[in-house]
């Protein structure tokens, strides 16, 4: 056991949320093998207890009571790493499908075997989001797409927002300086087909600043995006 217990019933209950016995159990074993892989691969510099219960775990809950994403939506963590917002999430709202793409197979390998262990039922894809952004299998597929500090927001919405239907959402979990992000990814946001639709921001239980940005697909993605790294990187959107 890697998890207290009263500490992490008393983390989420400062914010009004409350695990059952099977949920803390599953977020145990979910730090355990964490800290185990880490071990023999760089998952994560955080894996101190009270680390992994506020950074990852309830950093990847919270967010995602603030708005109503409903029932049995089907989501996809772009740049999971891992597994976070996503695992954790599943963990909270096992009514939701998970989607889990990586461009590090040895991520995917941890990824596939933490969903056996604890039963997330994910599918675990090795690829890249710029390339499965253009598959028609995956393609505005989701009713939501998620990242976590994988790039700055004007790419994060190339990379994710093809993979959104018409009326679902793009979360992105950014730090306190995602309202400046917001600024500059506006352009980006209305060419691919999104509409921001509501910024929160917040501080986790130990004084770190965090902004959701959640962003509307209004209407579907120009067939031109995402491109690829190397067109982002010579001309922003």
């Amino acid at each position: 056991m890697i998890l207290s217990k009263s500490e992490t019933d008393k983390i989420f209950g400062k914010y009004g949320l409350s695990l059952s016995d099977k949920q803390y159990e599953r977020l145990d074993k979910y730090a355990e093998l964490l800290v185990e892989w880490n071990e023999k691969i760089n998952l994560t510099a955080i894996t101190d207890p009270e680390g992994i219960t506020v950074k990852h775990f309830f950093d990847s809950i919270y967010p995602f009571t603030l708005f109503e994403l409903p029932q049995n939506s089907s989501i996809i963590d772009v740049g999971t790493g891992a597994g976070f917002p996503s695992c954790p999430l599943k963990i909270y709202r096992d009514d939701l499908k998970i989607t889990l793409l990586d461009s590090l197979n040895k991520r995917i390998n941890f990824l596939g075997q933490l969903s056996e262990h604890i039963g997330l039922g994910a599918d675990c894809i090795h690829g890249r989001a710029e390339e499965l952004g253009k598959n028609p299998q995956y393609r505005e597929k989701f009713d939501c797409a998620t990242a976590r500090a994988v790039a700055n927001l004007t790419e994060l919405c190339e990379y994710c927002l093809p993979f959104v239907k018409v009326g679902g959402y793009f979360a992105a979990l950014k730090g306190s300086g995602g309202e400046e992000e917001l600024k500059d990814a506006k352009s980006a946001i209305k060419t691919l087909g999104g509409k921001v639709e509501d910024t929160f921001e917040y501080r986790l239980p130990m004084g770190d600043g965090r902004t959701l940005i959640l962003i509307k697909k209004s209407e579907n993605t120009p067939e031109k995006y995402p491109r690829n790294k190397g067109q982002m990187n010579k001309k922003r959107i």
